[in-house]
């Protein structure tokens, strides 16, 4: 019951990394009905045995770990039906089973006893078929993903339907004649396909243009305010060929932005050419820039176009503009301003059609100042400046982009996930990510790389053994044997001072004695005298408190 934790302060409970609900069984009966007249008795089933079978995924990556590897395959497997029962779903009780998956054998019997799906058709009177569906989806998938092998179960009898009990049969697939019809039920059910076929009709008609995989694949993603306000004012200046300058940190996607405003600019059919200013030599920026002519210098064994000219009829990006030289920034400001650029050791000029967008992360106002950025060029690229925020300022699109970079990263390396847990997007939530959506890229693929298949992306894969700054985490109260709610347990923190002042009174010469008394004199002077009062806060009953006091001669 270790991985069942509690934290009613947060309105929270936890089986593992997975976070849990509460929820009444009326609920669920009412849910049950509303589907049904909705969508049918068919659709219905398949929607109530694809919730079991996520459910079942999910707990046996728990059940593995609770209970060891490949040599404990049997104890494994019989842990499914014991987190069942600890979530309040049914009493499966072991009838047969017989594993040995080397010769292709598989049989398992259980006995469901105080099945929540039975008592919530209490009301409907007995049916026709077995009515235990999400019961039955969980049995499948915690089987076929603990072992490896695609099982299904049957429910051979149902209370529901008025047989004496529950009770169902797992069997390798392929043993079972009708398991490819079967296996339907766990797949999308069709009116979910045509409506996404639908939606899917509807976006290509809306479209003006085709985009590519990777434009698609890249386009900003987020629905904060403050994200979505600073979309709106880059699409009001994407029409007009007005310099626009992107502040932001290091890491906020200013160039996927930049992309975007050249795509929804007349320009879009022009090319789009992206230059990180600070990663080219001092001495290299002007002929990349500008362009070299040949002899300008040792090396220049040919004449060569610089960004500018690659950029003629588009857009030109230029991160890290503040990183130019004072010689590139006079150059850049020319090409502003006449639209003429001059290579480096040519004796003409050529006019060039380009359209500025510049960024930085650093105070170009303080550059400015400070003399280490010109002040004309600074106002020129100031025409329409932007401030993209940071992700810290767009906590609600950490969940998308995450999910956003699993996609990907699932088509590059060809794997299938469960998602994260629970317990990782609350993590990556808390998180400050000081390196914005570039970390969390890196974050999720590191994750990605170190998830097996078919298994969720847990906090431990996306950040490690070591826990980040500030992401502590309460592990609040447990079980006991009786079901009981247990004390919370102190986080590592609080664990630690408790251990310094432990140490402290020890290096001081105390004896035990001498801390037991101290111990029985604060409580009793922190509760004016009440024994009883006294005795609860040392967590002891009242004879065993005024047992001490006697001991030491306390009064």
């Amino acid at each position: 019951m270790d991985a069942l934790r509690f934290l009613p302060e947060e309105g929270q409970i936890w089986l593992g990394e997975q976070r849990m609900l509460l929820m009444p069984l009326a609920a669920s009966a009412f849910f049950r009905k509303e589907l049904i007249h909705t969508l049918g008795m068919k659709r219905a089933r398949g929607i109530f045995m694809r919730l079991g079978y996520y459910s079942g995924l999910t707990d046996a990556e728990l059940g593995h770990k609770l209970r060891g590897g490949e040599e404990e395959l049997e104890e494994s497997y019989l842990a499914g039906p014991q987190l069942h029962a600890l979530q309040g779903h049914v009493q499966a009780i072991p009838v047969k089973l017989e594993m040995d998956l080397g010769n292709g054998c598989f049989y398992s019997e259980f006995v469901w006893k105080g099945s929540f799906e039975v008592d919530a058709w209490q009301a409907h009177g007995h049916q026709s078929e077995p009515v235990c569906w999400t019961l039955l989806g969980y049995a499948c998938a915690y089987a076929s993903q603990l072992l490896g092998r695609e099982v299904q179960f049957r429910e051979v009898s149902c209370r529901g339907c008025g047989d004496a009990e529950c009770r169902i049969i797992g069997r390798l697939a392929e043993e079972w004649p009708d398991h490819a019809a079967f296996a339907e039920q766990f797949r999308e059910a069709p009116l979910i396909d045509e409506l996404y076929e639908l939606q899917a009709r509807l976006a290509t008609l809306e479209e003006d243009r085709v985009r590519t995989p990777d434009q698609d694949d890249w386009a900003p993603i987020g629905s904060a305010p403050t994200f979505l306000d600073m979309l709106a004012l880059l699409d009001s200046a994407a029409p007009s060929d007005v310099p626009v300058l992107l502040l932001g940190e290091t890491g906020t996607g200013k160039e996927i932005l930049a992309q975007r405003l050249h795509e929804r600019s007349q320009r879009a059919r022009g090319p789009f050419i992206a230059v990180n200013c600070a990663a080219i030599p001092p001495d290299l920026v002007e002929s990349e820039l500008f362009g070299v002519e040949k002899g300008a210098y040792t090396g220049a064994v040919q004449s060569r176009m610089g960004r500018f000219e690659r950029a003629d009829g588009g857009t030109l990006f230029l991160d890290e503009v503040a990183e130019l030289s004072p010689r590139a920034q006079a150059a850049l400001l020319r090409a502003l301003q006449e639209h003429q650029i001059e290579r480096v050791g040519g004796q003409s000029v050529k006019r060039v059609d380009v359209r500025i967008i510049a960024a930085t992360h650093t105070d170009l106002m303080q550059r400015v100042e400070q003399g280490m950025f010109r002040k004309d060029l600074f106002y020129r690229l100031n025409a329409f400046t932007l401030a993209v925020p940071s992700l810290r300022e767009r906590r609600e699109d950490i969940g998308p982009l995450a999910e956003h970079f699993l996609a990907h990263f699932e088509r590059q390396y060809q794997r299938r996930t469960l998602g994260f847990t629970d317990q990782a997007r609350a993590a990556m939530a808390e998180y400050p990510w000081p390196g914005n959506i570039r970390e969390l890229k890196n974050t999720v693929e590191r994750g990605l790389i170190l998830t097996s298949h078919q298994k969720h992306l847990s906090e431990k894969a996306l950040f490690g053994d070591s826990r980040m700054p500030g992401m502590e985490r309460d592990k609040g109260q447990g079980l006991d044997a009786r079901g009981m709610l247990t004390a919370p347990t102190p986080v590592t923190g609080e664990a630690d001072s408790v251990h310094r002042h432990i140490a402290a009174l020890i290096d001081a010469g105390l004896s035990l004695e001498d801390i037991e008394k101290e111990m029985l004199l604060a409580a009793q002077t922190g509760s004016d005298g009440n024994i009883t009062a006294a005795a609860r806060r040392l967590g002891m009953t009242r004879p065993a408190y005024a047992y001490r006091l006697k001991k030491y001669g306390l009064r």
